[in-house]
């Protein structure tokens, strides 16, 4: 597939899977009370947390691989079927747990860890289609779910419960399932089948689950646990805040996640760099445009998106959207250092990460849902910052050589 096309079918497919996120979060807050959403984000919000944990374990490793031979299909066949066998055995632990637990959010959790399998397996089959170099699999099978998910949620009726809505969401996603594991066992039947790599210390994912756990997973979690200990009602606004740069997350997720076997085609390694600070300035231009048409969005457009969701959730677009522009660039800088050397990343995801949750809730104390909605922002600046710096340091101490270090030539132990 020619460069441009392949890129056209990655934005359309990552445009495809935010906006199926985005009606999903829509449709629960237009179904659900107030109470009722915050407890279905509060079940969405662990779901992020395990898809990036699965994507960062198997998903980011795969697409830094190089190559179309049997080695690289082995790799995507054998990543597809560990992410199915392990979030099979995660889910089925959380279901057991959560059994027991009274609740509504329990019985929610409980439904999450049914569909585990389902959800998680299908993204696996979307990185999978990136290395193999044919997103427009992905786009295909993406759309398919987006018509499912539509179709399962538009039967819904209001007050349906945290628990019904995760069960129907999740299960609308097997057709896409059954349709990405065939098209990818036509291109990788006879591959080899390699777990135990996978599992052994020294795997480029474990960096990489680290790098995510400190990087959003421990924001996500600061978020949750001030709503447990504080306001309920944060976890909400926070959640349908970002719900409306549904959009701009799934371009992040894209340059991350399936921007590598893109910008490798460039030949020189400078001048992928500056490809990369051309689509950061792009990206935080666009979350700009973006905050500055919800700002502008009348009250009773923003009801018929969030329902009574909406007033919380428009009182921050203002930190919001400035977080998102420099997440553009912080995103886009962390794609750089991947490119590379993907080793270089921990340091900072580690460092600023805890500086932005320690800025959450320092803001949260000073001005309570706006404040923390400030931290996060002043966050997301300073990692930006301390990225591209790294970024220079590193093209300034080596030469201009055109090598992009893969997975395969990383060491196989620490």
């Amino acid at each position: 597939m020619r460069a441009r096309t392949a890129i056209l079918c990655s934005v359309a497919d990552q445009g495809v899977a935010a906006l199926t996120n985005i009606l999903v979060l829509v449709a629960a807050a237009r179904l659900s009370t107030v109470d009722d959403f915050a407890r279905f984000s509060a079940v969405y919000l662990v779901f992020t947390v395990l898809l990036g944990v699965s994507g960062a374990y198997t998903g980011q490793p795969l697409v830094l691989r190089r190559g179309a031979g049997e080695d690289v299909r082995g790799a995507c066949r054998s990543a597809v079927v560990f992410t199915v066998g392990a979030s099979a055995a995660l889910g089925g632990l959380l279901a057991a747990v959560c059994l027991f637990v009274p609740g509504d959010t329990a019985r929610a959790l409980v439904m999450l860890g049914a569909v585990l399998p389902v959800v998680l397996g299908q993204d696996a089959l979307r990185y999978a289609f990136s290395t193999l170099h044919s997103p427009h699999l992905a786009l295909v099978a993406d759309l398919l779910r987006l018509t499912c998910v539509l179709g399962a949620l538009s039967a819904q009726g209001y007050g349906a419960t945290p628990a019904r809505l995760i069960l129907v969401w999740g299960l609308s996603a097997v057709p896409a399932l059954v349709l990405s594991a065939a098209l990818l066992h036509r291109s990788t039947a006879g591959a080899p089948l390699l777990l135990r790599p996978m599992l052994r210390r020294g795997h480029l994912g474990q960096r990489f689950v680290v790098e995510f756990g400190v990087g959003n997973a421990t924001g996500q979690l600061s978020v949750l646990g001030l709503g447990a200990v504080g306001n309920p009602l944060l976890v909400g606004a926070l959640r349908g805040a970002t719900t409306l740069f549904g959009p701009l997350n799934v371009l992040f997720t894209s340059a991350t996640s399936f921007g590598p076997p893109l910008l490798g085609r460039i030949g020189d390694e400078r001048r992928r760099v500056r490809a990369t600070a051309g689509l950061a300035a792009v990206l935080a231009a666009t979350a700009a445009l973006w905050a500055t048409a919800l700002a502008l969005l009348p009250g009773r457009a923003g009801r018929e998106l969030l329902g009574d969701t909406w007033p919380t959730a428009a009182a921050l677009l203002p930190a919001t959207g400035t977080q998102y522009a420099a997440m553009a660039a912080g995103t886009c800088g962390l794609l750089a250092l991947r490119m590379l050397d993907p080793r270089t990343t921990l340091s900072i995801q580690v460092v600023f990460s805890l500086t932005a949750v320690a800025l959450m809730a320092g803001g949260y104390a000073l001005g309570g849902v706006p404040g923390a909605a400030w931290g996060l922002c002043l966050g997301s600046v300073c990692k930006a910052a301390a990225t591209w710096t790294r970024v220079v340091g590193l093209l300034r101490r080596s030469p201009a050589t055109g090598e992009t270090v893969s997975a395969d030539a990383l060491p196989s132990a620490p």
